[in-house]
């Protein structure tokens, strides 16, 4: 590591100038850069031909990005695509091209600069900004909803293999994916576990196109899709009920109905799977503590300890059964009905 590299002074201005990377990034992601150069490195004015974009503007974006190892810039201003880039490809396994393209979108960085009015007075950024919740704000905005979605799927595509990999889903007969979006996690695990029926529940217009993703999965056969809000119902009658990334999005007391909603659906043998990332010790886990901030500038709920989850399950009358970790550093927190 160089002096300089080592000067917390130094250290300290590339964390505050983030926000500039975070946001290239977003550019990046929004022209789908890495989608062409993914056959081979490409001048800037080649590649601001096929974005109709400004060539020396976006020489400018490739060459600061390829300081911070997203592209490599070679003679003639040439670039090409790194290992780390390659990320955002849209066809990548594991793809983060969906969630840069979101996060750099106008109202969610107009959230974000009400950071300091939060935490001044504890009340949700997005809300105060936009004077609705984010839910609402997408539903009456259907192009960014589009991009809130493939946001969603980009991050589940990301753990789903981890979720199947470490819990046995083959216990069960049919499993509810409560707000699972277009159905990626859904159709993940009926994949690897062929007798497993699936009912993917989430808002109407968020699964309104979800059946092109079930099918073309494999199991639309064996996948019902149900429109609702999980503060009313959710089907009833399945074995599990799984809410992935969604407890995290609410306050104690909307986080509770929400499950006692799905307690008031459940079988007496049948459980509740949240799945979540973990809040870590103190001075650890920069990702969760970061997760919760932006849980409290955007849905307005937070990240939370297992004790926590406990307590929630506790509240909305299910027994805590225990975590089961995954190598994705989220878990999934079962619960059952008191016996």
């Amino acid at each position: 590591m160089s002096a300089a590299e080592d000067n917390p002074q130094v250290a300290l201005r590339r964390l505050v100038a983030g926000y500039q990377v975070s946001q290239a990034l977003h550019v990046a992601a929004t022209l789908k850069l890495a989608d062409l150069l993914a056959d081979g490195s490409r001048t800037s004015d080649e590649l601001a031909a096929a974005t109709g974009t400004h060539s020396d503007a976006l020489y400018r974006l490739l060459r600061a990005l390829a300081t911070v190892g997203v592209f490599q810039e070679l003679d003639g201003r040439r670039f090409e695509l790194t290992p780390l880039g390659g990320g955002l490809r849209t066809d990548a396994p594991g793809s983060i091209h969906g969630w840069a393209a979101f996060i750099g979108r106008p109202y969610i960085w107009q959230a974000w600069s009400s950071l300091l009015h939060s935490v001044r007075t504890g009340e949700n950024a997005f809300r105060h900004v936009h004077g609705t919740d984010p839910w609402t704000y997408r539903a009456q905005n259907p192009d960014e909803s589009e991009i809130f979605d493939a946001a969603m799927t980009s991050l589940t595509g990301q753990s789903e293999a981890a979720i199947v990999d470490a819990y046995d889903f083959g216990r069960f007969d049919e499993v509810v994916d409560v707000a699972g979006g277009r159905g990626t996690l859904l159709a993940a695990v009926l994949a690897a576990y062929p007798t497993l029926r699936g009912v993917l529940f989430d808002q109407p217009h968020v699964v309104a196109d979800a059946g092109e993703l079930v099918r073309a999965a494999g199991v639309a056969d064996r996948c019902r899709i149900v429109g609702g809000s999980f503060f009313e119902s959710v089907p009833e009658g399945a074995d599990a009920y799984m809410l992935k990334s969604i407890i995290h999005d609410w306050e104690d007391e909307e986080a509770i109905l929400i499950l006692r909603v799905c307690r008031a659906a459940m079988s007496p043998h049948a459980v509740v799977l949240v799945v979540e990332r973990d809040l870590g010790a103190p001075n650890e886990d920069p990702v969760a503590k970061f997760l919760d901030l932006l849980m409290l500038v955007g849905p307005g709920g937070r990240e939370r300890s297992e004790d926590e989850y406990a307590a929630l399950f506790a509240a909305a009358d299910l027994t805590y059964v225990g975590a089961t970790p995954t190598a994705a550093a989220i878990s999934l927190y079962e619960a059952r009905v008191h016996r």
